[in-house]
């Protein structure tokens, strides 16, 4: 049982770690999203970059009282949950491409 926690709560961190590579290339790489081409290619990066950006307009707007703590631990859960699910996938690609 402490293996499959330990299991989960690397596949959290996997997710999380993913998704905060992913944003921060993107935010370094692209300045403004302009275009139908720009915002497809916004979006496709926010199923990675997701969790990370999430939890960081959660944090900033519960620092500056503009949202309650249960919007906050909402946004919370609902990230972790997502950095799971990415972590799942990372672990599974991996596993895959290790030698047999």
């Amino acid at each position: 049982m402490l293996h499959d926690f330990m299991v989960a709560l690397f596949a959290l961190a996997a997710g999380f770690t993913a998704s905060g590579i992913v944003a921060n290339l993107y935010r370094m790489l692209v300045k403004k999203a302009e275009g139908v081409a720009a915002r497809l290619g916004y979006y496709a990066v926010m199923v990675i970059a997701g969790p990370s950006v999430l939890i960081d307009n959660a944090g900033r707007s519960w620092r500056k009282k503009s949202c309650s703590a249960t919007a906050f631990w909402l946004a919370a859960a609902i990230s972790s949950y997502w950095s799971f699910a990415i972590g799942l996938f990372v672990l599974e690609i991996a596993l895959s491409l290790r030698p047999h």
